[in-house]
């Protein structure tokens, strides 16, 4: 890597140059950090010490609330920490090993959201056979296959970048390292890598795109034959899921499944799923969840 490279950081341009307005993103971006923190960990810690919410539902989602404390701490520090400072700066082992591991909980994520949607579509559509097909077990297994999946996709968009020469200009328009904005700075022809690292990012989310969709059709085809208060009280234990897949996927979808280009949009659009949807996630599951709120309530109740 030291043969190859003159880089031995990089500058970063951080969301705006503005000092005024950085200042009120500063103060913007800690509260959307705190509210990750702390709402987050109440999901988590209302789950593992309630007894009602044991269902593999909210197993599902107490990981789901972990990967989204990690995976917006990866960037959003980084970024309050550079709304203060005039020089936006990260080394290059710093650069590569943030790739690493935002891609690794970012996809570990999209992994989590596609067996929530499994799991919810074998609730709805097969009840009396859910606690048989989706038991402890299969659960474990359904995440540590998602762990697996986002350290495998992870590990080969890093090698891809790693590999590359880098020896100036270094400065990134962004306010964090991924993928893109680092092939390029690479003082080399990166097309067959750009389409590799294209090819992986969008079959993965293709791929889980289409678990998703096939999910939610096969529930709302099963609906058909329940009565008008069955097809609402299922509706509305899927819309917080849908909710958190269209804010996650659709940015998602936007940035990795298209050829290696930047765009000045990139910057507001990965705000989205590395700070805003890891903050709405407890919000969007706890206020439209009864069980969520009434186990929260006697967990606070037990506390004082």
């Amino acid at each position: 890597m030291e043969n190859k490279n003159n880089v031995t950081e990089f500058i970063l341009h951080g969301l705006t140059q503005d000092k005024a307005v950085a200042k009120v993103l500063f103060s913007l971006f800690l509260v959307f950090y705190a509210t990750i923190i702390l709402g987050n960990l109440l999901i988590i810690s209302t789950i593992k010490t309630s007894e009602q919410l044991n269902s593999p539902m909210y197993f599902f989602l107490s990981y789901l609330s972990f990967v989204d404390i990690s995976y917006s701490t990866v960037t959003a520090p980084k970024l309050i920490y550079d709304l203060l400072v005039e020089e936006k700066t990260i080394s290059f082992v710093g650069c590569i090993a943030q790739l690493f591991v935002g891609h690794f909980f970012g996809c570990t994520e999209i992994f989590l959201l596609s067996v929530m949607a499994y799991d919810r579509c074998i609730a709805i559509c097969k009840p009396l056979h859910y606690t048989n097909i989706v038991n402890r077990s299969v659960s474990g297994w359904l995440v540590a296959l998602s762990w697996l999946g986002g350290f495998v996709h992870s590990l080969v968009q890093t090698l891809l970048t790693i590999q590359l020469p880098f020896c100036g200009p270094n400065e990134i328009d962004h306010y964090f390292c991924d993928v893109h904005p680092l092939l390029k700075l690479a003082c080399a022809d990166t097309y067959i890598i750009a389409v590799t690292v294209a090819a992986n990012s969008g079959v993965i989310s293709l791929s889980c795109f289409v678990v998703l969709v096939v999910s939610y059709a096969v529930i709302l085809v099963s609906l058909r034959t329940r009565s008008s208060k069955g097809r609402l009280k299922a509706l509305y234990t899927c819309s917080s899921h849908i909710t958190v897949v269209v804010l996650f996927f659709g940015p998602c979808i936007f940035i990795y499944m298209r050829p290696s280009t930047t765009f000045s949009a990139d910057k507001m659009i990965s705000v989205f799923y590395t700070i805003i949807t890891p903050m709405l996630n407890p919000l969007i599951y706890t206020l439209r969840n009864e069980e969520v709120k009434n186990a929260m309530k006697k967990l606070w109740n037990r506390k004082v």
